[in-house]
């Protein structure tokens, strides 16, 4: 009975809370939307609140914002021979004023995107004597659609956007010279992000400093509640007045709650975290790709700070005696939560630092040498209680079963599992070795997995099926939300290619590792249906074949018929490279 109210819309309210709960869910999002009037006016917001992020990759909203264009700018468009007609006459909802989410760069990747498509459909016909301007997408052609494009998203008519989450992001040259036209549309526009709650500020090289130190001015005299600051920034110069203005932003904010660094940060903004209102409200620090070196202040800032919860260090340099030395003289706990070590840590100090922090550590990734690696995991294990993250990117014979220790002993809390062979462990190891290791986890992984984990990213040489069978075996007790499989084929294919060797024609070898590589990988996704698919097993999936010897690369995200058949049993099929975590400050920021 109350179902068919539900359904019926008779308990709205209800029908709202429920509906929130599909936020991330854009399938089900789309079904919603398709139910009824009530249903889709619910949804709708959902799905425009981020509209570039949508995973489908789908660009053909921008159409949407084009009804904006003045005449001149359509004027231009036709020019460009783009087929103005693509411009929707009449719209249902006002989509662009539920957007909450706004990143630069994936604004940019969605309009060429939208323009590759629309070429490809011959919706742009060019002469000759054009075609080479517009195929190249740093033509001055493609920068003044692109311009026009973007310029109608952030100055649409009628704006009453809100922003809740603004990312200015400049990768390439090209971003860089959309970032002045930005900026004035924002300071034109300061409605546009004057109450945003998450800011990141991602620069990589030379910026038009006149116009960042008005924004950065702008910010810190009128956006007083931003609750997640990012400074992730690499300038090719030492802008001393940009570091002040990051610094006078820290200083204005009455709700931070997290703040990142990312790959320059200087005594000057560091110590502002002490200057700041943020002492009884900053619960989360992140240092990235940071050489500590440059800091000599953490006494100072960390026992001012009242309600820090967690300290993220990834891959970050200098973390030796010096900054050891520092930690053990702070007079508070060093609530260090994570721990992704990109360069050599000295024994001695890896010791001391987990001696004071290995009771708070619940992330931990291990990118040293692999000479290094068994003490260090000796060390996780006689100081850590909590590890619920392990990354162990390569593994060796001396280090792979004290690996598989590490996990039975923190068997109760893992939930992220990452073991992978990186490439430059399997050029330094020989093909018969990497099949043995990979066979060691393979035996041992299945019968000590928690029953329950949250992402499990396996990347082996797997050159046994039956093995393989054995771990799926082994682990049908555990349930996997999302399950990730990169076969990185070293061996398995030899007998393929004896086989073309020994006919005598070359022209067979090939053919005989192709061979190879499908017989396996067949009998792989065999044994997952049978034992994962079919009991429903995982929410997730992703299977990647990966041959290095001639690198090239298989996903079953493009099998469109096998992904149809996972869908029938409730597991959605993804790219490996999408479902994979590609950056730990990104599940950081997700989980903390």
């Amino acid at each position: 009975m109350a179902c068919s109210k539900i359904f019926s819309g008779d308990l709205p309210e209800l029908l709202s809370e429920i509906i929130q709960y599909f936020r991330n869910d854009f399938s089900a999002l789309h079904s919603c939307i398709l139910v009824n009037r009530l249903w889709c006016r619910l949804a709708i917001p959902l799905l425009w609140e981020d509209p570039f992020s949508i995973p489908t990759g789908n660009s053909h909203f921008i159409r949407i914002f084009l009804r904006n264009l003045n005449d001149d700018d359509k004027k231009k468009l036709i020019e460009y021979k783009i087929n103005i007609d693509l411009i929707p006459s009449n719209i249902l909802f006002n989509y662009p004023n539920y957007i909450k989410c706004l990143n630069t760069w994936k604004i940019f990747h969605f309009i060429e995107k939208w323009i590759k498509s629309i070429k490809s459909k011959s919706s742009i016909k060019l002469d000759d004597d054009d075609q080479p301007s517009l195929n190249s997408l740093n033509s001055d052609k493609m920068k003044e659609i692109s311009k026009i494009i973007y310029n109608s998203i952030l100055k649409y008519e009628n704006n009453i956007i809100n922003l809740r989450t603004f990312e200015i992001i400049l990768i390439r040259g090209i971003d860089h010279d959309y970032f002045n036209d930005i900026l004035e549309l924002l300071l034109q526009n300061r409605n546009l992000i004057l109450n945003i709650k998450n800011l990141k500020l991602s620069f990589n090289g030379i910026i038009n400093t006149n116009l960042i130190y008005d924004f950065l001015k702008f910010l810190y005299n009128n956006c007083k509640t931003i609750s997640i600051l990012y400074f992730h920034y690499k300038l090719n110069y030492d802008d001393f007045l940009i570091l002040k203005y990051f610094s006078q932003l820290i200083l204005s904010q009455q709700n931070l709650e997290k703040i990142l660094f990312g790959f320059h940060i200087y005594d000057s903004i560091f110590l502002s975290l002490k200057n700041s209102n943020c002492s009884n409200t900053l619960k989360s620090i992140i240092f990235y790709n940071i050489n500590f070196k440059n800091l000599t202040n953490f006494k100072q800032v960390f026992e001012h700070l009242n309600v820090l919860k967690s300290i993220h260090i990834i891959h970050c340099f200098s973390l030796n005696y010096d900054f050891i030395q520092q930690i053990i003289n702070i007079n508070k706990p060093f609530k260090l939560t994570s721990l992704f070590m990109k360069e050599k840590f000295q024994f001695d100090d890896f010791q001391a630092l987990l001696q004071i922090s290995g009771d708070y550590l619940e992330n931990i990734g291990l990118l040293t040498s692999n000479k290094s690696k068994f003490q260090l995991l000796e060390i996780i294990i006689k100081y850590c209680k909590n590890i619920k993250f392990f990354d162990l990117p390569g593994f060796d014979s001396q280090n792979i079963y004290l690996s598989i220790d590490l996990i039975k002993i923190f068997n109760n809390h893992l939930n992220y599992i990452i073991i992978d062979f990186d490439r430059l462990h399997i050029l330094n190891h020989s093909n018969d070795e990497i099949i043995k290791l990979s066979s060691i986890i393979l035996q041992e992984l299945g019968q000590i997995l928690p029953i329950k984990l949250e992402y499990l990213d396996l990347s082996l040489s797997i050159n046994d099926d039956n093995l393989f069978e054995l771990f799926l075996k082994n682990s049908q007790n555990t349930f996997i939300k999302k399950l990730l499989i990169n076969n990185k084929i070293q061996s398995g294919i030899r007998s393929g290619i004896q086989s073309g060797i020994r006919s005598g024609i070359q022209s067979r070898i090939q053919s005989g590792i192709q061979s190879g590589i499908q017989s396996g990988n067949d009998n792989i996704l065999f044994f997952i249906k049978e034992y994962i698919m079919k009991k429903k097993k995982i929410n997730y999936f992703a299977f990647r074949i990966e041959d290095n010897s001639i690198e090239k690369s298989k996903d079953l995200f493009s099998m469109k018929d096998e992904v149809k058949i996972f869908e029938s049993y409730d597991i959605k099929v993804q790219n490996y490279g999408d479902l994979k975590i590609q950056h730990y400050y990104s599940y950081i920021e997700e989980m903390y």
